[in-house]
């Protein structure tokens, strides 16, 4: 399959994304969080494409993108809760799990009778979204597993001759996919963390809580919670930033004494982290600060495949605000989850 690449000021490209939507074919596309390969969310052999492309497993369920808030009433059931929280936080990186009314095909869903349901932020997403007509389903726009992708050419490097159409918005801003909120359980509760915080929901949810965590034989009931994820092809170490160096020395010696005299250490870092590497030859700066860190994150993980790393040390962060959603995608990445 030819694959393309459009630029979103090109003339047509929200247009032909549009067709490629209504004629059940798939389409990776820009959002404020990564970029998303989407289909149509009412045609099962639509969504098909989209586990087919991935490589997905087909219990871990897929998002629904709308334009507007009107049709969450046709995809779900919406409490006042929901519309509360729609009106604060939409367009925006909050997904909402609400029961899904009979026209949302299982497919969609991982077979649960519940659906996430989002409004993009990115003004390419939401023109592609109402020139279709229809919601569109969507994970991440990349190979099952692999750090999500937050520019068109990560899309191109895992999708290129496995879909049909790119549609290139720049890098994503936020950097890490939506916050999942669950709002069908007795107490809402977090199932996957981002940018929009505990802290964030609090006046609309007191005693929020948090459930990233799957239990042993449990059902996922979002996204990223069942398998691992954000995973490049060397092993992850997590390190306080005032360990980096010291483990950098340690992991460069068991290298030479393994007979390696050349290993690629990757370390991903901020200034802090960084602090004594100046003769290492293979470190990413993530910023200054958890938010920094969250934009740069993926590209950082997907870097350390391009240079074949050895071996990965990434800084680890407080877990309190962005923190959270962070260090839940660096355990992953580190198979700590």
């Amino acid at each position: 399959m030819e694959t393309r690449i459009i630029d979103y000021f090109a003339a047509k490209s929200v247009g032909d994304a549009a067709e490629l939507l209504r004629r059940g074919e798939t389409v990776a596309f820009p959002t404020e969080t990564v970029y998303g390969l989407g289909a149509n969310a009412l045609d099962p052999g639509a969504v098909a494409r989209i586990y087919a492309a991935k490589g997905r497993p087909s219990d871990n369920p897929l998002i629904v993108h709308i334009a507007d808030t009107a049709q969450a009433d046709e995809l779900a059931e919406v409490s006042d809760l929901a519309r509360q929280l729609m009106a604060a936080f939409w367009p925006g990186p909050l997904t909402l799990v609400l029961p899904a009314r009979p026209c949302i095909p299982r497919i969609v869903t991982g077979g649960l009778d519940t659906v996430g349901i989002r409004m993009p932020a990115h003004p390419a997403a939401l023109l592609m979204l109402r020139e279709a007509g229809v919601p569109v389903a969507a994970p991440s726009a990349n190979l099952s597993g692999r750090p999500s992708p937050t520019t068109a050419d990560h899309v191109w490097e895992d999708l290129s001759g496995r879909i049909p159409l790119i549609i290139n918005g720049g890098a994503a801003i936020s950097g890490l996919e939506s916050t999942v909120l669950d709002l069908t359980s007795p107490v809402p509760a977090i199932l996957r963390p981002g940018v929009i915080t505990a802290e964030a929901l609090a006046p609309f949810i007191p005693g929020i809580s948090e459930e990233t965590r799957l239990p042993d034989g449990g059902v996922a009931r979002a996204p990223g919670m069942k398998y691992r994820h954000y995973a490049p092809k060397a092993q992850v170490i997590l390190c306080r930033p005032q360990d980096i160096y010291d483990t950098y020395c340690r992991t460069l010696q068991q290298f030479f004494a393994a007979g390696n005299t050349e290993p690629k250490i990757a370390v991903l870092a901020t200034m802090q982290g960084l602090t004594g590497m100046a003769k290492a030859e293979h470190c990413f700066l993530l910023g200054e600060n958890p938010e920094e860190a969250a934009q740069n994150l993926f590209a950082a993980l997907r870097w350390t495949d391009e240079i074949n790393a050895d071996l990965v040390l990434a800084e680890s962060f407080p877990e309190k605000g962005v923190g959270i959603a962070l260090m839940n995608r660096l355990k992953k990445a580190a198979k700590a989850l």
